[in-house]
């Protein structure tokens, strides 16, 4: 069984279609939220994902923020922009679908977060320190988090309880039977692990396994529509270095 694990698309069309396609036939996909935010599509990939079959969909604080649910006073100035102007474009039918999903979700073996399952919405886990934190809120043996845009994992160990964090490499399948698990696919459609390519992951539930992958989308086509649409520019400069 494949599980696609995607999170932080933030209206990039191009990064996610050339997701879509690098995974190939998947029997579910788990999106982490924050759909939207920074990028042009805002439309074209809430619909995208509205229509995949076997969803599991969760919202992040950019899709909240689009929705009406929070005030923008807690995001920065280019990020408020590109919210304001994305409230605008979407569609009555795609903000209905964003509105009511959770930011976190329990499934028998995996908790799936945005941020962390301390705070679904807006709590980062960078380092060792909100790690180990973060396993105090959960009793899966897995959970997946989005938000940071970091394509990372957590391993706590059964008997010691200790926290190391643990490098997966692109394409190469890690065993999760053993200990407990924080893992992050990375950002779809703007990372910030200093590599432009789109990142996500390949879950399988039978296997345990996880297989974190990255792909190359066309960057400069994407850049050149958010520099038309007059949307903040640092937007469109940090997509061709991963910042």
């Amino acid at each position: 069984m494949r599980i696609l694990v995607l999170s932080d698309i933030h209206s990039n069309y191009t990064a996610l279609e050339t997701v879509l396609k690098d995974a190939g036939a998947v029997d579910a996909i788990w999106c982490l939220g924050d759909l939207v935010g920074y990028g042009p599509d805002p439309n074209l990939v809430v619909e995208t994902i509205r229509q995949q079959p076997s969803l599991l969909c969760l919202k992040g604080n950019h899709d909240a923020a689009v929705s009406s649910e929070m005030g923008l006073d807690t995001f920065n100035g280019d990020a408020r922009i590109s919210l304001l102007w994305q409230r605008r474009m979407l569609t009555a039918e795609n903000l209905e679908f964003l509105r009511p999903l959770p930011s976190l979700l329990k499934l028998e073996k995996v908790t799936l977060s945005h941020g962390s399952p301390r705070d679904p919405l807006w709590e980062y886990i960078l380092n060792t320190f909100t790690a180990r934190i973060s396993f105090e809120f959960f009793e899966t043996p897995l959970c997946f988090v989005g938000h940071s845009h970091i394509q990372s994992a957590y391993l706590q160990d059964p008997n010691t309880h200790s926290i190391t964090p643990v490098i997966l490499r692109p394409g190469q399948a890690q065993s999760l039977r053993e200990g407990r698990w924080i893992l992050n696919p990375g950002s779809v459609g703007q990372p910030r692990d200093r590599d432009p390519r789109a990142a996500y992951a390949l879950f399988d539930p039978e296997a345990l396994t996880w297989e974190p992958r990255r792909v190359a989308y066309d960057v400069a086509e994407v850049q050149e529509r958010i520099r038309k649409l007059g949307l903040p520019i640092k937007h469109a400069l940090r997509l061709a270095e991963g910042w």
